[in-house]
């Protein structure tokens, strides 16, 4: 059977056929907007590409065509003390969720609006936590997607007793009707131990991670597999078996077609050691068992790939899991880059990062003590896509090699193959990294490269059997705009919206393949 990239759902149903070259059309930049704000590409809704921007206390929806031509700016007006924001599109419309907190009280709202940002319903109180004596701006309410979108959970951790966590999840379906609220117990047994990497599956069950650490920011040791049945108020722990080695940086992908989830992380063989390999388990759903744990270690020849500067011994330190694909005939590939960071001549290691990556990870997830304090800590502590990400004049970002791993449904590699990029940037590492975009039958990958000092926007290709294209240039490369393709996000089957400075305006690019 010929195999595929395309998720599990199939994305040629959804959007509309591939024009066959490369097209870039670019917006016009906004002179009313300020030189750094945050924002969000929310997608493709109603025909209409919408962009979510904030500054401060002002909240703005810019709406554009199919050519990128502004069509309109739509004020909305959000709540004094605002916490946070989340964006769940869909075909015609999307749900604002949002959190904000009045005198002692924590509430997340939601709201449903048209593609040209108009109110299609009253603001709706999904949950809300009392008690909270402190002002912050960490959220407490972490919102998750099932694939299909015809499930969201809204969930909350809060872990005052260190021993027991209180984990509480609201369960609504894609018109936000209440299906399930559950507060349950979560045994802590280990001093160091915290929960990570939430998913929701199609039918509405949750899982995670409970992962146990040697000691706080350094190597995990056990993990065990979290579960709770959509319409049940208990949850299921299973201890999965790590034999002699150590993880970070723990990865859940869940396979709906197949009832599994895979639960993926780079290992080391000792505490704070070189990583190895890769480890990964398979679990059943519907058998409610392991159908695989494994490890598999990098060769000789593709850690000398990977090395970068760094010896063989060390290739894959500077590695951070970026994207696991999963194919219908049960295999994946995951895709991995080396990024790391100085801050004053110092290089940082994968152990000086807190949780992950030393950018940010696709999800945050917050722990609250009531009524101690709100937020408390995150996971993954970095903020939303900004135009101004980081201020810090003395740091300097890096961004090198894409490692690409593929496994067939029992877990063996089949290929892997290597990407060459080396990117850095001070200040800031807005322009440096990459972006994926799947158009089924190979894997697009988006970035810059320094040619004679300035930055060119460059894609390479990744096919089902592991072979690396290297395209020509984009056309329609205006001069003047500088790409940040690591805040990108895939619109279509073939399309792709990437951000872009012009002369400090931040603006936005649709390109067509």
């Amino acid at each position: 059977m010929k195999k595929s990239f395309l998720p599990l759902l199939s994305l040629v149903l959804l959007f509309p056929l591939a024009v066959l070259a490369q097209r870039i059309t670019y917006s016009e930049p906004d002179r009313d907007d300020p030189r750094a704000y945050n924002f969000e590409v929310l997608g493709k809704i109603g025909g209409k590409i919408l962009v979510y921007k904030n500054y401060r206390d002002d909240h703005t929806l810019s709406v554009f065509d199919g050519d990128m031509k502004l069509l309109g700016k739509q004020k909305l007006n959000m709540p004094d003390r605002l916490i946070n924001t989340d964006f769940l599109a869909y075909a015609n419309h999307f749900y604002l969720i949002y959190q904000f907190q009045r005198k002692s009280i924590v509430y997340c709202m939601a709201v449903k609006l048209d593609s040209d940002g108009n109110l299609l319903s009253e603001p709706v109180q999904l949950d809300s936590t009392q008690e909270v004596t402190a002002v912050s701006s960490n959220k407490i309410y972490s919102v998750i997607q099932s694939e299909d979108k015809k499930k969201i959970m809204i969930f909350k951790i809060n872990s005052h007793n260190d021993k027991m966590h209180v984990l509480t999840t609201c369960l609504f379906d894609q018109d936000l009707t209440l299906l399930k609220k559950s507060r349950v117990p979560v045994v802590m047994p280990q001093r160091n131990d915290f929960l990570a990497e939430f998913a929701l599956d199609n039918a509405g069950d949750l899982i995670c991670v409970r992962a146990s650490g040697t000691a706080q920011n350094d190597n995990i040791n056990k993990v065990s597999l979290v579960t709770k049945k959509a319409n049940e108020d208990v949850i299921y722990i299973t201890d999965l078996a790590v034999k002699n080695i150590y993880l970070d940086d723990i990865h859940i992908k869940v396979d709906n077609l197949n009832k599994h989830y895979l639960i993926t992380s780079f290992f080391s063989k000792l505490r704070r050691g070189n990583i190895e390999g890769i480890y990964y388990t398979l679990w059943d759903k519907s058998l409610d068992k392991e159908l695989l744990n494994a490890a598999t270690y990098f060769t000789e020849e593709f850690k000398d790939d990977a090395k970068g500067e760094n010896g063989i011994k060390a290739a894959f330190n500077d590695y951070f899991l970026k994207n696991i694909i999963l194919r219908r005939d049960g295999g994946f590939i995951m895709v991995s880059e080396s990024a790391f960071s100085s801050s004053r001549g110092n290089t940082l290691s994968r152990w000086d990062y807190l949780y992950g990556s030393p950018y940010w990870s696709p999800m945050d997830y917050y722990t609250w003590n009531s009524p101690m304090a709100l937020g408390g800590v995150g996971y993954y502590p970095w903020g939303r896509n900004s135009a101004f990400f980081n201020n810090n004049n003395q740091t300097r970002y890096y961004a090198e090699n894409i490692a690409v791993i593929s496994f067939d449904p029992k877990g063996t590699m089949e290929w892997s193959n290597m990407i060459r990029k080396t990117q850095y940037d001070d200040n800031t590492d807005n322009h440096i990294g990459f972006s994926m975009l799947n158009a089924g039958d190979q894997l697009n990958f988006i970035f810059n490269l320094q040619e004679k000092n300035q930055n060119v926007l460059t894609d390479q290709t990744v096919t089902p059997d592991g072979k690396i294209n290297r395209n020509p240039t984009f056309k329609n490369l205006d001069k003047g705009y500088e790409f940040m393709p690591r805040l990108s996000k895939q619109i279509g089957l073939r399309q792709i919206i990437v951000p872009c400075m012009y002369r400090g305006y931040t603006c936005f690019a649709k390109i067509d393949y």
